[in-house]
């Protein structure tokens, strides 16, 4: 009775082995990714077991008595033996092949990926799709093939489906920020503003350098959400029968008569400027195909587009600017409607070049509205060539812009200063075009007026105020690009404000400064004299030993300015930096203008007495001459610091030991012709 219960067991159990085998190769043909993975690794395991078991018997000497009570069981386990051990050698074997396998879908998985992103580039969303689909076929876990898929349904609006593959991209890898991308898109176009947003804060907590990324996501949501919500509220509106919204709608149906008298056309637009009041007046006009006017309307489109307008034509082209003015102030979908429109992006910069003063005034209103927040003014940069607008800008500089500009910042206190400092942020950027910065440059009053918000500056210490004060700080540094006589004038001026400056609370604005004087000084020997003489040399040590790259440049390049030939302000670098621990750590600087500047200061002030022996304890001599014989990108770095090297052993023949045991003697001959050349 025994023996049938152990021969029952043994054939249980035998069983229950075959069972897990069977199963172990389903889910190795299973077409789900993560069973076929699962059972991958249970494979291995039982191999890994297998000849774990194998080594133990080898080592162990088994020393009993079997007692066989019926010879059919023992043959049953040893077949079981047999059988197993087989079965995982036909394994191991098998997860040889399907490696090989895996490798040549991959190849093939790759080359349909191809021919689907062909597709996708030539806009034949349709084959991408199918080529995806194919390479998904020969390799189910392939993410960039879910991503790619979902972005081809994206474009022919198949949304539900796109969000479906993106699930499968991130069960393949739970970090692709190209999947949360796109189902924040889906989302998005879906109207799901919650489940967008969420998407793109995923990508900013996988990677925090996606920072930029994540911003222009946020924004488009916010801005495509507002869109909806304003739509809304503007059919509620007219759902409710109120007054003022069926007449803009009957107005914009009253312009869309064709063939009528061009006055007809003019009246209609100024009443409709004038009963656009606010945001729901902004959305009917953009609901109701108002910016359709100049597509479908040839005798606005003929009169607005004309190169020499008549008078009609003329009142036509300044009504309709006045009116957009009031559809796009402050309601940013408007404008980009508006800026995208082909007739008015092509016709901004004639309008402004067309000599008529009343268009070309409206002109400028339209565009300032573009450049009050973020996003108009990368409708501006993205549509527009601002090129032309420089242009334009070079002409009417003079006799209108400047005037203008400088009334506006002695008024600074009267004025809406946040709207102000956009203005000199604007002027600051138009500099970038030479004769622009040049005429600016040579206006004394432009000057003055810069002079004179700075002054106020420390009377009405507000935050706005301060902006304002910003962004003067980086007109002045681009202006001071140029080189005049009328810069040499205000030359003490303007390093007196700066200096004053220093002490402010906000390190923008000290940056700034620094920067501002790196730049003034070269003009005049009187503005270094008096700066000097404020301790500007212990300030910049201050500076420089709290570190900031930007201020770091600034700072330094200050500094060898007023120590080229400045002895006072030698001997005071020597006292504030004793042993010239800021120095040595500027010229570790990865920056090369820092070096180049740092290893000048150190030149210039080892004619101190004592300063070369201060130094003898310390690294500078390696330092020099790391940078004297390598091989930095500007070539003045190598010369200071072959300077500096040179005047260091002739200050303090003992430096020369060190420089012995570095063999740079070599260096130093070769320098001597620099020190003997100053």
């Amino acid at each position: 009775m025994l023996a049938d219960e152990e021969q029952e067991e043994d054939f249980q159990r035998f069983l229950r082995r075959m069972d897990d085998i069977t199963d172990l190769v389903q889910g190795l043909n299973s077409t789900d990714p993560a069973v076929k993975e699962k059972a991958i690794a249970e494979t291995e395991k039982r191999l890994h077991d297998q000849e774990t078991s194998k080594e133990e018997e080898s080592k162990t000497t088994v020393n009993r008595t079997v007692i066989n009570t019926r010879a059919s069981v023992k043959d049953m386990a040893n077949a079981e033996a047999v059988n197993t051990d087989g079965f995982l050698a036909i394994l191991e074997q098998d997860a040889k092949e399907r490696a090989k396998q895996r490798k040549r879908n991959e190849h093939l998985a790759n080359a349909l990926k191809g021919k689907g992103n062909d597709a996708f580039r030539k806009g034949d969303y349709v084959i991408a799709i199918q080529r995806y689909t194919e390479g998904l076929e020969k390799l189910k876990d392939k993410q960039e093939l879910y991503t790619n898929r979902a972005q081809a349904y994206l474009k022919i609006h198949e949304y539900e489906k796109a969000i479906g593959d993106c699930e499968w991209a991130l069960k393949c890898n739970e970090k692709c920020i190209k999947a949360y991308f796109l189902m924040g898109k889906t989302h998005l176009a879906l109207k799901r503003y919650s489940e967008s947003r969420q998407c793109y804060e995923k990508i900013l907590q996988i990677d925090p350098q996606k920072e930029s990324l994540f911003k222009d996501c946020m924004n488009e949501v916010n801005l495509e959400e507002k869109r909806t919500q304003d739509e809304e509220r503007a059919m509620s509106e007219v759902q409710s029968g109120k007054l003022a919204t069926l007449f803009i709608k009957e107005l914009l149906q009253k312009l869309d008569r064709p063939d009528q008298n061009i006055l007809y056309y003019t009246g209609g637009i100024r009443l409709l400027t004038g009963a656009v009041k606010d945001c729901t007046e902004q959305t009917l006009f953009r609901t109701n195909n108002g910016f359709s006017i100049l597509k479908d309307n040839e005798i606005v489109r003929r009169g607005f587009c004309a190169e020499r307008k008549n008078t009609a034509e003329v009142d036509l082209s300044v009504s309709l600017l006045v009116l957009w003015q009031a559809v796009c102030a402050g309601n940013e979908e408007n404008q980009r409607l508006l800026l995208t429109h082909p007739d008015v992006n092509a016709q901004l910069p004639k309008l402004l070049s067309s000599g008529v003063s009343e268009i070309q005034k409206e002109t400028l209103a339209l565009i300032s509205l573009y450049l009050e927040n973020e996003n108009g003014r990368r409708l501006l940069v993205r549509h527009q060539d601002l090129t032309k607008f420089r242009t334009q800008c070079r002409v009417m500089l003079s006799t209108g812009v400047l005037p203008l500009f400088t009334h506006l910042m002695t008024s600074a206190k009267l004025v809406n200063q946040a709207a102000l400092a956009r203005c000199i942020g604007i002027m600051g950027n138009l500099c970038a075009d030479v004769v622009i910065r040049m005429q600016m440059a040579e206006c004394k009053e432009c000057w003055q007026a810069c002079l004179k918000l700075v002054d106020e500056y420390f009377d009405v210490s507000t935050p706005k105020y301060q902006e304002c004060l910003f962004a003067v700080l980086g007109l002045i540094m681009n202006l001071l690009l140029e080189s005049n006589v009328i810069i040499q004038y205000f030359a003490v001026d303007i390093s007196g404000r700066c200096m004053s400056l220093l002490r402010d609370k906000d390190e923008r604005i000290v940056t700034r400064a620094i920067g501002v004087l790196s730049r003034i000084l070269p003009a005049s020997s009187s503005a270094t004299e008096e700066v000097v003489k404020r301790g500007v040399v212990k300030k910049m040590i201050k500076f420089l030993k709290a570190g900031g790259q930007i201020t770091s440049n600034y700072g330094i390049k200050t500094l060898s300015i007023c120590t080229r030939s400045n002895r006072q302000a030698q001997e005071d670098l020597v006292k504030s930096d004793k042993r010239f621990n800021v120095l040595l750590k500027l010229l570790d600087s990865e920056n090369e203008m820092i070096v180049g500047n740092a290893a000048f200061c150190l030149g210039q002030c080892l004619v101190v007495p004592g300063a070369a022996t201060s130094l003898l304890n310390s690294n500078v001599v390696m330092i020099l001459l790391k940078h004297a014989g390598g091989d930095a990108t500007r070539p003045l770095v190598q010369k200071n610091a072959a300077i500096a090297l040179g005047k260091l052993c002739v200050a303090e023949p003992r430096h020369i030991f060190q420089l012995r045991k570095l063999n740079g003697l070599a260096i130093l001959n070769s320098s001597m012709k620099y020190v003997h050349s100053i």
